[in-house]
């Protein structure tokens, strides 16, 4: 099912699927939901209602831009969960995605029962990375040269970077670009203290192998840690059915 979900000046696209407890997923920085096709088939088969809320600027999701944070963005995901009236839900987030869920979890903690990272950068990370998300999104560079970007930042050697040529949202990058400008790492980092899933990417730059339990030694025992082999930053396309496996896992575990 997908509709337009309005509420004030905002409106989300939403594509909902299945039934049970609430799983959101929020896509990377500057791509739109329907990455997520091949794991919300699989979440959803395993009993849980899957919603995936299209960010401001991507698919029909439009909303104020003007002296946005991330908040705003995490105000968006919550009205989502709120509307389903059936709270908390786990919130799920890919690469930039897991810094929204954090902001869930952090304003609105009574709508969260546990936040799920996927492919989650390291607190810090090499800054010449954020020009190969740059260049992987910019459709009006050569197909090569993003091509090269893509395997630099988000795929594995084993695996097919083309896939991600489309799915980019420029609308929502910029967007996205404002809002985390003007928020503090350190006002979302800690994710109100609900329980969190670090799905780790064996061959992510943005976790480098010396980074993989940085959450768990900050965060102690709230944090399970789980690596996937062979996946890169892109994780979503690389290894559907272990992401599915490892999120459904986490969740029946949760009290």
């Amino acid at each position: 099912m997908r509709e337009l979900v309005n509420f004030g000046d905002v409106a989300i696209d939403l594509i909902a699927e299945g039934a049970g407890p609430p799983v959101v997923l929020l896509p990377s920085r500057g791509r739109d939901s329907d990455d997520f096709d091949a794991i919300a088939e699989g979440i959803a088969k395993a009993g849980f209602r899957v919603l995936r809320p299209q960010p401001r600027g991507a698919g029909r999701s439009i909303g104020p831009t003007c002296r946005l944070r991330m908040q705003d963005l995490a105000r968006d995901v919550a009205q989502i969960v709120e509307r389903e009236n059936n709270a908390p839900a786990v919130i799920v987030g890919h690469a930039f995605g897991n810094w929204v869920a954090r902001m869930v979890a952090t304003d609105h903690g009574h709508l969260v029962r546990g936040v799920a990272l996927m492919a989650a950068a390291a607190k810090s990370f090499p800054g010449s990375l954020r020009a190969d998300v740059q260049q992987s999104a910019d459709e009006t560079l050569p197909r090569a040269v993003r091509l090269a970007a893509l395997r630099r930042a988000f795929f594995h050697p084993d695996h097919d970077p083309s896939v991600w040529l489309s799915g980019w949202a420029p609308e929502a990058n910029r967007i996205q670009g404002i809002a985390s400008a003007a928020t503090e790492q350190a006002e979302y980092w800690q994710a109100g203290g609900v329980p969190m899933l670090d799905i780790v990417a064996d061959s992510d730059p943005f976790k480098p192998k010396d980074k993989w339990f940085e959450s768990r030694e900050e965060f102690g025992n709230r944090v399970t840690v789980t690596i996937i082999p062979r996946a890169s930053h892109a994780l979503v396309p690389e290894q559907p059915e272990l992401v599915v496996d490892a999120v459904v896992g986490w969740i029946r575990q949760l009290p």
